[in-house]
């Protein structure tokens, strides 16, 4: 069984060693998608390639840089690995919150490659679980809210106990095939809408 190897959008402002490091990237068994000198157009190459990593090698990263991978963040989430000399814990932080999944206080070599696109893999995955476990916590919690406040304007305005008012969000869920969410997201459009 062969394995596909990981692709890799590399950014790297010295060209020599972008070239150097390209080398050692497709030695090591590394897919090179593309090599950029600059986060000018890093969003357009993420969605042309998609790559399964991007490494960032720059010697001084600016907010630029960090607002791009943060508009990548939030619409094409991709591990990132940020190499540079730039430290700093409000650096290092701003680059956290902006996607990067790992971040190394040093220039890239051939030796810290594989153990950084490892580490930022597995961050990545884990963050991804992390968010997908709260946004359908959320989702579960919105749809609760919803149908409580759905039964209570039942509750009131029919004059019914909570239990009735709950059958009936879930009659007319089955009546209608639709989930009680959609149904009582309708009562309570129609019931909180005032009427003349």
């Amino acid at each position: 069984m062969t394995t596909t190897p990981i692709s890799i959008l590399l950014v790297d402002d010295q060209p020599e060693r972008a070239a150097m490091v390209g080398e050692q990237l497709t030695a090591a068994g590394y897919k090179l998608l593309a090599q950029l000198s600059s986060a000018e157009g890093l969003l357009f190459q993420v969605e042309r390639h998609r790559p399964d990593i991007v490494l960032i090698d720059i010697e001084s990263p600016d907010r630029d840089i960090l607002e791009s991978l943060s508009v990548i963040n939030q619409h094409n989430p991709t591990p990132v690995a940020m190499f540079s000399a730039r430290g700093g814990a409000e650096f290092i932080t701003s680059a956290v919150e902006a996607g990067v999944s790992a971040y190394m206080a040093e220039g890239l070599s051939a030796e810290r490659v594989a153990p950084a696109i490892e580490i930022a893999m597995a961050q990545f995955r884990s963050y991804q679980h992390l968010r997908q476990s709260l946004q359908r916590t959320q989702q579960q919690l919105d749809e609760r809210k919803i149908i409580e406040r759905a039964k209570g304007l039942l509750m009131a305005r029919k004059n019914i106990s909570e239990q009735a008012a709950h059958q009936t969000l879930r009659t007319l869920a089955m009546n209608s095939n639709s989930t009680m969410r959609n149904v009582a997201e309708q009562i309570v459009a129609h019931l909180q809408t005032p009427t003349k």
